[in-house]
């Protein structure tokens, strides 16, 4: 059978390794990024996203070049335009991506085709394997796996003008995204630019992200992708079983109350575990006769430990709005969205798992030399 065949970018001339090594140094990030993960082991699940099985025609860019920049991107908080041009000036995320000095970065248009093959051929599991590979090598490489799993959804917003997308359905054309829809945040009390305090129904079109965090190492170990309106206990036994089945085994499960289901707190008693999911104050303080089970649960020690554990999901979405762009939508459509909530959790993943198995950290000020690299503040 033949094999697949890939453009030579030159990483072992004179103008590859041998340059690398006397300038960039082996504690950056991206060298021990390099270091942790066999990244080649990747091009096999790609190879059905290109036409021949990268057998036939022209060899073209390898999977594993493209996706390195995809995570360059999202680790940096740039665009693919603007991750290209990084790739072409900054020697470190050079060697990362795997060009010799002299070889010019793929054009931006070359990762659009890419994502949308992908897209094609299998929604955003390609990206969803990756995630599950690089966390089970971590489990292997001797990252422990806390006890506890947090669960909650982030909420995303859609990559659209909202005034501008009224006035084109009013033409009679189809929303911009039509995959977004609409999320209900309750209400709040905001200031006005006059000064004025007012109380305002908060909402906004886009999707979510369903996320179980193991509260030990900080790592995601599932993600399910939805629209805005997905209820958040719904998508629990997804997380549930996809944990599972990636080797996690921890005992006790925490989460707000919008997890408070009877079925849900059912669900973890028949697989064995604790259930720390937030219990709706009616609860505990209803007359019923049959209430005991609930104050027994809440004064369970393993209760108590998983609300305490809550808070690092929340620290964990901050991190992911503030410095990966996840707090708005880079593409259009559902399956997109989940190829931006896969990526992001990657990337939030892999400067873990570096700082975990290495004692290096993912630095601020190499993020801003990227970003100056392509004209942003």
């Amino acid at each position: 059978m033949a094999q697949p065949h890939f453009k030579n970018l030159g990483l072992h001339s004179f103008f590859g390794d041998l340059v690398y090594l006397r300038i960039v140094p082996r504690d950056h990030f991206l060298v021990k990024l390099n270091q942790i993960v066999d990244w080649e082991a990747f091009v096999p699940q790609f190879l059905s996203a290109y036409q021949g099985l990268a057998v036939e025609g022209r060899p073209p860019y390898s999977p594993v070049v493209l996706l390195k920049i995809l995570i360059i991107a999202y680790l940096y908080n740039l665009s693919e335009r603007q991750a290209e041009e990084v790739v072409n000036f900054q020697l470190p995320v050079k060697e990362f991506v795997g060009l010799a000095v002299d070889e010019a970065a793929p054009d931006h248009s070359t990762l659009s085709l890419f994502k949308r093959r992908l897209c094609e051929a299998g929604r955003w599991d390609y990206f969803q394997t990756v995630c599950d590979a690089v966390l089970r090598h971590a489990i292997q490489s001797g990252i422990p796996l806390g006890q506890i799993q947090v669960v909650d959804s982030v909420h995303t917003v859609a990559h659209v003008d909202n005034d501008a997308d009224r006035r084109r359905q009013e033409q009679g054309k189809t929303p911009r995204d039509a995959d977004a829809t609409v999320v209900h945040k309750g209400r709040r009390t905001v200031t006005e630019p006059d000064g004025h305090v007012t109380t305002k129904e908060i909402q906004y079109r886009g999707y979510k992200a369903h996320v179980s965090l193991n509260a030990a190492t900080g790592l995601i170990t599932s993600v399910v992708p939805t629209s805005g309106r997905a209820a958040d206990n719904l998508q629990f036994p997804t997380l549930l079983e996809h944990d599972e089945a990636v080797g996690v085994a921890a005992d006790t499960y925490t989460g707000d109350m919008a997890y408070d289901d009877t079925d849900l707190h059912f669900r973890l008693e028949q697989a064995g575990k604790h259930s720390a999911l937030r219990l709706h104050a009616y609860r505990t303080h209803k007359k019923d006769k049959n209430k005991e089970v609930w104050p027994a649960l809440a004064a369970t020690p393993e209760y108590q430990a998983g609300l305490q554990e809550r808070y690092k999901i929340e620290r964990k979405f901050g991190e992911g709005k503030l410095w990966h762009r996840l707090g708005r939508c880079r593409y259009l459509g559902l399956v997109r969205y989940g190829i931006q909530a896969y990526l992001t959790a990657l990337v939030l993943n892999l400067k873990r798992i570096v700082r975990l198995l290495t004692g290096v950290s993912f630095r601020t000020p190499a993020r801003k030399v990227c970003r100056a690299a392509a004209g942003l503040p």
